[in-house]
């Protein structure tokens, strides 16, 4: 078993989406389920990782890391040789994140050397290729996941809740991620992926919450545009996603 664990619900669209870029590394981890439709998410054990960054937080289990965004993860190799050189770093403390980028990030750059090593530019790419890479994630977080979100909430989690949608708010965002995507489709004639000719980062970001949209019927608002029907085409069919969507059906843990 791998030194990775990942807690919370596969369904989530912030622990897929860490879930998908462990796969894309090739990185082993274990994932514990939470049942949030039981309440799990709730439980003073799960709680306790969500709050780990928190400085007056009780220390967790020493050679270990968390993170949380209805996402955790710990991984036992932590701290490793070289980050133990850090001035940051503290055999006893462990490293808390807790956001599901951040997460996906400190993947990357931990395991820069396994699996995909293109998600952060190639390899001899250098600072150019890191930074549209980053560019690119920047806009899928300000700009693609506020109304996609909305838009996943109302679309597949609110029906799952028994609560009832809101038109308006569908209309109001729908109309909002169209001029993203707007963008994203005279980028996407100029590259075959967001940041350039390689799956990134920044593509991979995007999976959780366009699969929600698309699995909602709402498809037509990426396969409506020719680059960008490509693009969602080809990511969404890579192995690792596949994987992840396997996921969302299995028991909790």
């Amino acid at each position: 078993m791998g030194s990775v664990t990942v807690y919370g619900p596969p369904v989530s669209t912030a622990v897929s989406r860490v879930l998908a870029c462990l796969l894309e590394k090739d990185v082993d981890f274990k994932l514990v389920n939470v049942d949030m439709a039981k309440g799990q998410h709730k439980s003073p054990d799960y709680l306790k990782l969500q709050v780990l960054s928190l400085p007056s937080s009780p220390s967790p289990p020493s050679n270990s890391y968390y993170f949380s965004s209805y996402s955790s993860c710990s991984d036992e190799s932590y701290p490793d040789s070289r980050s133990a050189k850090s001035r940051h770093s503290r055999t006893s403390t462990p490293l808390c994140l807790v956001e599901s980028r951040a997460i996906c990030r400190y993947i990357c750059d931990k395991y820069a050397n396994r699996g995909n090593q293109s998600l952060f530019g190639r390899t001899g790419g250098g600072p150019a290729e890191r930074a549209q890479v980053e560019q690119w994630l920047e806009a899928e977080s300000q700009s693609f996941n506020p109304p996609s979100s909305a838009l996943v909430f109302q679309l597949a989690f609110a029906p799952r809740m028994g609560l009832p949608q809101d038109p308006a708010a569908i209309e109001l965002n729908q109309a909002k991620l169209a001029k993203v995507l707007d963008v994203y489709e005279r980028r996407l004639g100029e590259s075959r992926f967001l940041a350039g000719d390689e799956f990134a980062l920044a593509d991979l970001a995007h999976l959780p919450n366009a699969h929600y949209i698309c699995a909602a019927g709402k498809d037509d608002m990426f396969a409506s545009r020719k680059n960008v029907a490509r693009w969602w085409e080809e990511i969404s069919t890579r192995p690792s996603w596949k994987k992840v969507v396997d996921m969302f059906s299995a028991p909790p843990a």
